[in-house]
């Protein structure tokens, strides 16, 4: 598709982020899609039995259904996300006080757990759905007991699942990276531009270099994303 159609494209397609999440917004904004965003309220609790994987497809998928009726055009391409942090199968959610987002940054210390994001996009004209799940191996640091102290006082840990923010400068509580980081901040990037692409809104701009340039992050599977593939962790 040349760059003028992509363009005309562009101009004719919103996208509906179905998330408030300043996160979600600022790597969506790395494709140089038109869209808008919308909070979308559902019930985020975990189902007897369900997988992660099941659970973020789930509420992902809820997200974008939740905010069908603020779309204001057939051409709406809604997306919904959901991220969860999983140890040993068992998913973290956000902390519920100090003391709990405490426990859960002792328990994640020193080994490696995953991070889960689900990813659905809905074509409001003609109701198709694709859904994308990127897993990322997060091998957190052996951080001090005074670090998780001293993080846990600047509040930042109790609205993040699994009590940290992976891009925290000053806290750096993982050891080193080799999926996608975009993905544990909220929304895969290469993932939401080949299911973009496959909806017939390409991105005008180099989705890849775009979010390694914020991320400062030399991504290793990003080509691989991109042509089709899903990279184990």
């Amino acid at each position: 598709m040349d760059c003028v159609r992509i363009l005309r494209v562009m101009e004719k397609t919103t996208i509906l982020l179905a998330s408030t999440s300043p996160r979600r917004k600022q790597l969506l904004a790395l494709g140089g899609w038109k869209f808008a965003i919308a909070a979308a309220d559902v019930d985020e609790s975990q189902r007897t039995g369900e997988s992660p994987k099941d659970y973020v497809l789930r509420l992902a998928q809820a997200k974008a259904l939740a905010v069908v009726e603020k779309a204001q055009a057939e051409d709406v391409i809604i997306i919904g996300s959901d991220t969860a942090v999983v140890d040993a199968d068992a998913i973290l959610g956000k902390p519920t006080n100090s003391a709990d987002a405490a426990r859960m940054l002792n328990q994640l210390r020193g080994h490696t757990h995953q991070v889960y994001t689900g990813v659905a996009f809905y074509r409001v004209r003609d109701g198709k759905m694709l859904t994308e799940l990127c897993i990322t191996d997060v091998p957190m640091r052996a951080y001090s007991d005074d670090e998780i102290a001293a993080y846990v006082q600047t509040g930042d840990p109790l609205d993040k699942a699994g009590a940290y923010a992976i891009q925290h400068p000053n806290f750096q509580p993982v050891e080193s990276m080799r999926g996608c980081y975009a993905s544990v901040m909220g929304l895969p990037m290469c993932h939401a531009a080949r299911s973009l692409h496959a909806m017939g809104v390409p991105s005008s701009v180099n989705v890849p270099a775009n979010c390694q340039t914020l991320l400062n992050y030399d991504c290793p599977v990003s080509s691989a994303i991109l042509r089709g593939e899903t990279p184990l962790p």
